[in-house]
């Protein structure tokens, strides 16, 4: 088994996952638990998102019901499971491979609801290349995910 700094893609998959559970519990949750997307916001990384709302992203002013979902998701599924996932990677434990394909599925189907809401509700990205590069990581990283659990040929079968 190579040590885990010498697996590039499980340390590039690591580092965007460590990311991601940073933004849901700091961002996407309290937004999806209530809290506002606005100027003088109780939460100080709220506050930081509102310049970002209200060039790219108004829907996040006063989110959809979908939205609001999407932003639990972030929280209260992606988080847990990318943690679980994170530890998996970096050991090659053979239980990463369904828990992240099962993830992937997920994440990939919220995505889905993410963009349907962007581009088909009432306010579509100004600037849609800036929009795509700030989140359409979120898509293709679990697809990269599922991928590599897919195709690993370095995962334990059981055991561990």
């Amino acid at each position: 088994m190579k040590p885990f700094l010498y697996r590039p893609l499980d340390c590039a998959l690591v580092a965007f996952f460590s990311i991601t559970v940073l933004y849901g519990l700091l961002f996407s949750l309290p937004e999806g638990l209530g809290v506002p997307v606005a100027q003088d916001s109780p939460w100080p990384p709220l506050r930081a998102l509102h310049g970002w709302a209200v060039a790219e992203e108004p829907a996040h002013l006063d989110p959809p019901p979908n939205l609001v979902a999407a932003l639990l998701f972030d929280g209260f599924f992606q988080a847990p499971a990318l943690l679980f996932i994170i530890y998996g990677l970096i050991q090659l434990r053979p239980w990463v491979r369904p828990l992240g394909l099962v993830y992937s599925g997920a994440a990939v189907t919220n995505m889905f609801f993410y963009f349907t809401q962007t581009f088909l509700g009432p306010h579509p990205p100004p600037n849609l290349a800036y929009y795509l590069a700030f989140n359409l990581p979120w898509l293709l990283a679990p697809v990269v995910l599922a991928l590599r659990l897919l195709l690993a040929k370095d995962m334990p079968a059981s055991g561990r």
